[in-house]
């Protein structure tokens, strides 16, 4: 009887926490108008269609972003009378890694322009802002400087325009650092950005359907500094990737993702305790004054800008506005 009564509680419990995490795409205007604004945190996921190389999907980010968004959920509805409302996952970010060796086309990324991005981040900011949603996180974590520039501009718009806050989560994570790799294993994967062993164990962690059989004969692609990520970047023969994905096991994944998240749930609450500094250097900010990914951004940008001028040519050829 004990067991049983120990049991309908559990239940009871799980299906509270349901109830306080929402999927936008599930609800009528009627269930979204009878939220409680000031009390209802809003999850705008992403995932960029980057290529990861040979061994991870295009989607690696997003499938990490939408198992940080449930981490972070879950996390909040533990607060007295917090609520979340979860969007779709936006499929959409700048700046895949092929941009370091100036590869512009490359199988697997699908990227927009870094302005576009931000237009669509502050559109969905300023539709929730007129409905009086005040919290709005981000979690779009994927490490292009301009991506996360545009991504910050967007949440110091809502902050600033509805007296609230918009949060990019990447400014949460990227001062986390635990070394999991030997001495042997450090030399060998070297100054990884993209797809090295950690990224890869972190996926094969969260999605081990999605695991290769063949990374274990990844060859390593090392650098030691951002000049040498650039020169590597730039061979014709480059696969995608940097460091050595065949050091990847879902055991390594564990402690890394683990490690991190407890990271951001620190500091996702230090924001509900009114306690976080905003005013520390956002991760576009320290990067972009690194020189090598200062020049990788500014060849980027003019990239887009010659995109954007053709298109525009073309829609005023046809004399669409």
């Amino acid at each position: 009887m004990k067991k049983n009564f120990c049991l309908v509680l559990l239940i009871l419990f799980v299906t509270n926490m349901e109830a306080q995490i929402y999927y936008v795409q599930d609800m009528t205007t009627i269930e979204i108008a009878a939220l409680d604004k000031e009390k209802t945190a809003v999850i705008l996921p992403g995932g960029i269609l980057e290529e990861h190389g040979p061994y991870l999907p295009a989607f690696t980010d997003g499938y990490m972003n939408e198992a940080l968004t449930m981490e972070i959920a879950n996390s909040i509805i533990k607060r007295p009378g917090w609520k979340v409302l979860i969007f779709p996952t936006v499929p959409l970010g700048s700046g895949g890694a092929n941009e370091i060796g100036r590869k512009y086309n490359f199988s697997g990324t699908y990227a927009v322009r870094h302005n576009i991005l931000r237009s669509i981040f502050m559109d969905l900011g300023s539709e929730l802002g007129d409905q009086g949603f005040k919290m709005i996180f981000v979690i779009h974590m994927h490490g292009a400087p301009n991506h996360n520039q545009a991504i910050d501009q967007a949440c110091e718009y809502f902050s600033e325009t509805y007296k609230g806050r918009m949060i990019n989560i990447l400014n949460l994570a990227f001062s986390y650092f635990e070394e999991f790799r030997n001495e042997q294993e450090r030399k060998e994967d070297g100054f990884t950005v993209h797809a090295g062993a950690r990224e890869t164990s972190i996926l094969y962690y969260l999605k081990p359907d999605l695991k290769k059989t063949d990374h274990k004969n990844a060859p390593p692609i090392t650098a030691a500094s951002p000049p040498e990520l650039v020169t590597l970047a730039k061979q014709n023969e480059w696969p995608g990737y940097f460091g050595s994905p065949r050091l990847a096991n879902s055991s390594l994944g564990e402690k890394a993702w683990k490690g991190e998240v407890n990271h951001i749930l620190k500091q996702v609450e230090d924001i509900f305790d009114s306690t976080y500094n905003f005013n520390k250097p956002t991760y576009s900010q320290i990067m972009s004054n690194i020189p090598t990914f200062k020049l990788i951004n500014e060849d980027a940008k003019k990239f887009d800008k010659e995109r954007e001028l053709k298109q525009n040519a073309w829609l005023k050829s046809k004399g669409f506005d």
